[in-house]
């Protein structure tokens, strides 16, 4: 005999919401609550698996019997199950045993909604209070918006957590270690954002977290939910936005986890044409299906809300665009209108996008899009996906085969480092030097550079300065600030150690103020994505591998006019046409010596000439350091 009592959450409004794919906080509604009912305690459960027969719960307050607690089939056709429990109390674990129409196969499954689990590779939901947690963070939630905004400095430094630092023992350190070690780290680094690789809960660590089980629960491996509010609540408290990854393209087929939930293809696409992937073997959702574009939608938010997260970076958005991605002639079908792109797909990415936009103030949503597909970062209004910003995966492929090249071979490649500036106000780009680019044998960015050990530095240097310099927000990878020289492992800790070394340091020490510089120079991040600011000075200068430009800001006293050196070779007397009279005076060199660099620049003010260059009416005469980019201001008469 079933001891559920009967219990439900849900208005017929929330029905008819779910059903449109309309409903996006189901994180209410869903998984485990405890509540007390008529003076009762207990907790409620309730579970979307319209093709079951039947629904246990099972877990700690049974001994895991799938005949004491069978849930309560709602009257409606939504295929929601639901039922309170009152043996159930926080802490103890569970799952859905379901036995489906479906030849009667029998599945236990976690709770799809639960906000904690079991410790991999254990699997079990355990019941657990996400809101028994006191928020310190007021202060950065009252002034995010304007520390969000598209027109701040966006300095984003890309973590995984299970492999940043390790403890003495060769353990993770958990989020509560990491309040203090990581969140004092990034602060001492000036920068303004930090990105967590995906943190929901994960069962196979060679994923990344890229394979997610619990969408709305942080992995276990380092703590409680608690524990990890904590950490975002050090970061807010310290002026950090926190931004996650978040991953709704594709999920893992472990036999607990959404793929078959209730018998059938649930969750997933039942074509494998558009429900498989056959790059990450794993399942693809089902765009089509309301009830799953609620689920997601949901997700999205819940971590917004519950978490006080302040922005989501969207993975594989290419992979959920095309029909075609990653599918050879024969793999994959048109569409109704006989294109590549995946419609529902896309139209999802709109219904996304425009939810979090009008539930929340100052997030943004970020787009890895690896392709030219238009209007990812207009408007949904417009037409556009609705993104807040996009991974500038050209620029970071042009870049990175240019720095590849030795410098006297760049003058035949200036097309290269320049291109990206011809599309650069086409979206709100943001320039990644991410994870990917140091993995499964593209080895790490000190060892792409060419040349000697001063070589490397100096060109890995250069490649930081442009990009800082370079519209649009910026992001490193974890190791990238002290030239981390062995590609990323993810079983172990970045290589501290190499602090031990001058150029490593030199490194460090240079990423600290390219940040506090990019923090405190407006030109660098006002009108980021606006053809307004920038402006060439000279591109084609090829012989020598240098270019010149302006960047713009609100207030035109704070221009700032940059210079970057491809070459070894020091430029002397070298002359840039300049709009303005008066002098210039350097305001950052990535030569320092203090980085590692040769000392050379430009000590004193620079008086500017009448003399015409560049197509401009006045110039003036500079040294430019070897594998180098400075910048200077000028300053009126």
């Amino acid at each position: 005999m079933s001891q559920v009592r009967a219990h439900s959450l849900f208005s017929d409004f929330d029905i008819s919401l779910f059903k449109a794919g309309k409903h996006f906080k189901l994180y209410e509604k869903f998984g485990a609550h405890s509540m007390q009912l008529q003076e009762e305690e207990g907790v409620y459960f309730s579970v979307w698996a319209p093709s079951a027969k039947s629904v246990a719960v099972i877990g700690d307050f049974n001994f895991w019997d799938g005949t004491e607690h069978l849930l309560n089939v709602r009257w409606d056709s939504s295929g929601i199950w639901e039922g309170f429990i009152p043996l159930a109390k926080k802490g103890m674990r569970y799952k859905f045993k379901i036995t489906s129409t479906q030849n009667n196969l029998v599945t236990e499954k976690v709770d799809p909604y639960a906000h904690y689990f079991e410790r991999s590779p254990k699997t079990a939901s355990i019941i657990w209070d996400i809101k028994d947690y006191t928020w310190k963070d007021k202060n950065w939630m009252g002034y995010r918006k304007d520390k969000n905004d598209l027109d701040k400095p966006y300095s984003v430094y890309e973590v995984q957590l299970g492999s940043w630092r390790k403890n003495a023992e060769g353990e993770f350190l958990s989020y509560r270690e990491l309040a203090v070690d990581l969140v004092n780290y990034v602060k001492e680094m000036n920068f303004t954002h930090v990105e967590l690789m995906p943190i929901m809960e994960y069962p196979y660590d060679p994923s990344w977290g890229y394979q997610l089980i619990g969408y709305f629960a942080p992995t276990s491996r380092f703590g409680s939910p608690q524990d990890f509010m904590f950490l975002i609540d050090a970061f807010h408290q310290n002026d950090i936005g926190v931004i996650l990854d978040w991953v709704p393209a594709h999920f893992p087929s472990d036999q607990h986890g959404l793929g078959l939930f209730d018998g059938t293809h649930l969750y997933e696409h039942p074509d494998t044409k558009k429900g498989y992937h056959p790059d990450w073997k794993s399942l693809i959702f089902n765009y089509e299906r309301n009830e799953v574009r609620s689920f997601l939608i949901s997700n999205a938010l819940f971590w917004l809300d519950y978490y006080h997260i302040d922005g989501l970076r969207v993975d594989a958005v290419a992979s959920m665009i095309y029909l075609d991605y990653s599918r050879e002639e024969g793999e994959w079908e048109p569409n109704i209108y006989g294109g590549n792109q995946n419609l529902e797909a896309i139209s999802f990415l709109k219904d996304f996008n425009t939810a979090v936009y009008e539930n929340f103030q100052g997030v943004q949503t970020i787009a890895e899009e690896s392709t030219a597909f238009p209007g990812v970062t207009k408007s949904v209004a417009q037409g556009g996906l609705g993104f807040g910003m996009k991974w500038m995966m050209g620029w970071m492929h042009d870049s990175l085969a240019y720095f590849s090249n030795d410098p006297i071979h760049r003058k035949y490649h200036q097309n290269e480092i320049t291109f990206s500036l011809a599309y650069a106000f086409t979206e709100n780009f943001m320039l990644p030097l991410s994870h990917d680019e140091v993995v499964h044998g593209k080895k790490s960015l000190l060892s792409k550079q060419p040349g000697d050990e001063w070589q490397r530095f100096s060109n890995l240097r250069t490649l930081y300065a442009f990009m800082f310099m370079h519209p649009g927000a910026k992001l490193l990878f974890m190791g990238a600030e002290f030239a981390q020289y062995e590609e990323w492992n993810f079983e172990k800790s970045l290589d501290w150690n190499l602090l031990e070394f001058l150029p490593h340091k030199g490194m460090l020490n240079f990423v600290k103020d390219l940040n506090l510089f990019f923090k405190e120079t407006p030109a660098l991040y006002e009108k980021a994505f606006s053809v307004e600011g920038f402006e060439w000075i000279a591109y084609d200068d090829t012989e020598n591998s240098v270019i010149s430009f302006l960047r713009k800001g609100h207030d035109a006293k704070n221009d700032v006019i940059v210079v970057c050196n491809f070459t070894p070779t020091v430029k002397e007397n070298y002359k840039i046409g300049l709009n303005n009279t008066g002098q210039i005076e350097e305001i950052f060199n990535s030569d320092l010596q203090s980085y590692g660099g040769s000392g050379i620049g430009n000590l004193e003010s620079i008086l500017i000439s009448h003399e015409s260059w560049n197509q401009r009416e006045f110039s003036a005469n500079i040294i430019i350091p070897p594998l180098a980019v400075i910048v200077f201001q000028v300053k009126s008469e």
